[in-house]
């Protein structure tokens, strides 16, 4: 499981894309809007 904080901005939600891409599914998304 991957725990990505701040995926709302734009490194994390590049980070999270990145990772769907790889063929990851299993991604925790956290930020504080």
């Amino acid at each position: 499981m991957y725990v990505v904080t701040g995926g709302a901005g734009f490194v994390g939600s590049n980070l999270v894309r990145a990772l769907n891409a790889r063929g990851v599914t299993d991604i925790l998304v956290v930020d504080n809007l």
